[in-house]
């Protein structure tokens, strides 16, 4: 039988079994509330005494504590052809997903980390990482930023777009992670950015948590992947 999934008309805090602190989870919570755990991530939140609306994996890491995991809460996908933090996007749908717990440690969960905040862009998530935040950049977004804040753009696929207010506009130029990328760049303040397809994530410094999740909120603005 295919799990129907867990839908919310709120944001959603997604907790990972990678790098995370108490610190994390309750800055994601103020937020986005409701919490769900990708599998091992349930750990975290229990150790909290954070209730789980649900968890979503394979269970291959969770260990013990998936018996204190109600079993109508308990999303299980036994395949073993995708990470957790993909199971638990593609049976989520929310407004806004803040994910914790996936960065730090090795570097071929975060690459995979990131193909999925590709792989379902009609599903926007903000990825919070130590000192970062990392999304898909939508068909168009203005982020209200400083001057002087760092703002890195790395391409997943061929993609073009437009910008106002970075250091160095990328008008006119074709981003491609066998070639061209975008990191290190600066604000000069509020900046604009346009893309022509669902390719090009957007990293800027993790103190700007309450205003990316503002924008993306937005009914209007920014515009949505279909």
């Amino acid at each position: 039988m295919i799990h129907p999934g867990f839908t919310s008309s709120m944001p959603l805090t997604l907790v990972g079994g990678g790098v995370a602190s108490l610190q994390d989870l309750l800055e994601a919570m103020t937020y986005a509330p409701t919490c769900i755990a990708a599998d091992g991530g349930a750990k975290l939140a229990l150790e909290a005494g954070v209730e789980l609306a649900a968890v979503i994996g394979d269970f291959d890491s969770i260990g013990q504590c998936l018996s204190q995991v109600p079993v109508e809460r308990r999303i299980h996908i036994s395949e073993q052809d995708s990470t957790d933090f993909d199971k638990a996007m593609r049976y989520i749908s929310a407004p806004l997903v803040i994910a914790i717990g996936f960065t730090g440690g090795r570097i071929d969960h975060q690459l995979a980390a990131l193909n999925v905040l590709v792989k379902y862009p009609q599903n926007p998530c903000v990825m919070i990482g130590e000192t970062e935040l990392t999304f898909l950049c939508p068909p168009g977004v203005t982020l209200p930023l400083s001057k002087g804040d760092v703002v890195s753009l790395f391409p997943m696929a061929p993609v073009a777009g437009t910008s106002t207010g970075l250091n160095w506009e990328i008008d006119g130029l074709c981003f491609d992670p066998m070639d061209k990328i975008g990191t290190s760049n600066v604000a000069s303040g509020p900046i604009r950015l346009t893309m022509d397809r669902p390719a090009m994530l957007i990293m800027v410094p993790r103190k700007r948590l309450e205003e990316v999740i503002r924008v993306l909120l937005q009914s209007l603005e920014p515009e949505k992947w279909n």
